[in-house]
């Protein structure tokens, strides 16, 4: 080799080793903090309720009973921070959450068991192996799979309303995780066929042809024809809301990896082209709460869909050869961001919550810019996964 090739190389092999040092002493930081500051979200939170947000303003701490849609996230979080540092009074706050958990294993008002009960109960029997959590999780699937309609070919999200007959949102791509989970543990295999038809109906009807997702798909309940794309989250109906464009990714990256069906594969990776080469992803690659978003660059920012989309990213790369650097290289600066002091907060401030500025449901005038718990569970899992996968 040339000695000019030769110290290119060099260097070349230098910054990567630094980079990756870097982003370990990263990773390490973060889930201390974590550690410590989910201390002070303990102490926060109402007897019986789980953690949802904080109002600064007011200093108030919100938490919701657990049939909300997020209580799964808390306990999750825990268990992902327990897995890194494993600190057990960490360990015990996320069993004495489970506990909350439990009566949900029946619960089938809505389509969101997937986030309540695998974020806690999945990685809790991940990391434990107890059977007693991997019979929750299948009970749970059980429940979920009641909300499938053969006509339409897809989960309902939500019950009948004066707005909807039978609404699907991008979001369920989510739950179908736990289904697939169940049936490839021992669950019944009608779980995860129930998951693939729900897959397939939503690769039909939910996307655009530049790979974004409408937010609701309306069903006639009856013979599956749709009624009408719209959103109930996002800008506009025909819009790409920032954290559905982070569902349908994870999604079909999730679903690929149960199933290995290459349409699926591709559905993700051109979901992830729509998302990264977007005019309006900005240069720190932390969405705006919508793509089309008013009034950018003054449009408030989601931290919870750039975590999201992060974790997504390095899983996508794992299957994505051509384009894992592209991936990697942008979940990092996600990560990156997400870190710095312009997202993530101070140690026993924020409500004991890790990230702050994100963006719930701005049509509704419903938790902006403000920390949510499934921005930190995400960006955990991603900081755990750039571990496990990149260094």
């Amino acid at each position: 080799m040339k000695k000019p090739i030769l110290i290119a190389f060099l260097l070349l092999l230098s910054t990567f080793g630094f980079a990756q040092t870097e982003m370990k002493q990263l990773i390490e930081e973060q889930f201390n903090f974590a550690k410590q500051q989910y201390k002070v979200m303990d102490k926060n939170i109402p007897p019986g309720l789980t953690p949802q947000s904080y109002d600064a303003q007011n200093k108030k701490f919100i938490g919701y009973g657990v049939q909300w849609w997020c209580s799964g996230f808390y306990s999750g979080s825990l268990w992902y921070i327990y897995e890194q540092t494993q600190d057990e009074e960490t360990k015990k706050n996320a069993e004495k959450a489970l506990k909350l958990l439990e009566p949900n294993q029946t619960f089938t008002g809505n389509h969101d068991l997937g986030f309540m009960m695998f974020c806690s109960f999945g990685n809790a029997y991940r990391l434990t192996k107890d059977p007693a959590y991997k019979a929750i999780i299948e009970r749970s699937a059980q429940s979920l799979a009641t909300r499938f309609r053969p006509a339409i070919g897809a989960i309902q999200s939500w019950d009948k309303n004066k707005y909807w007959q039978c609404p699907v949102i991008i979001d369920n791509m989510m739950n179908l995780e736990m289904l697939s989970w169940a049936s490839d543990n021992g669950g019944d295999p009608k779980y995860k066929q129930i998951a693939i038809k729900h897959a397939n109906t939503t690769l039909k009807n939910h996307f655009r042809p530049d790979f974004s997702s409408y937010h609701v798909i309306d069903y006639n309940p009856s013979n599956g024809k749709v009624l009408k794309k719209a959103t109930w989250q996002g800008a506009a109906n025909c819009s790409a809301w920032a954290r559905g464009q982070g569902w349908a990714l994870y999604g079909y990256t999730m679903m690929y990896r149960f199933t290995k069906n290459p349409a699926y594969l591709k559905q993700a990776n051109g979901i992830a082209h729509f998302i990264l080469n977007h005019p309006n992803l900005p240069a720190d690659k932390i969405p705006y709460w919508d793509f089309d978003a008013g009034l950018i660059p003054y449009a408030k920012r989601d931290a919870s869909a750039g975590a999201l989309i992060a974790s997504a990213l390095l899983e996508l790369g794992q299957y994505s050869t051509k384009d894992k650097a592209e991936y990697k290289k942008a979940a990092e600066t996600m990560l990156r961001s997400l870190a710095s002091d312009a997202y993530r907060a101070k140690l026993g401030e924020n409500g004991g919550f890790l990230l702050m500025h994100s963006t719930g449901a701005l049509p509704l005038n419903s938790e902006i810019d403000v920390p949510l718990v499934y921005a930190d569970y995400y960006f955990l899992e991603a900081l755990a996964r750039y571990k496990k996968w990149y260094l």
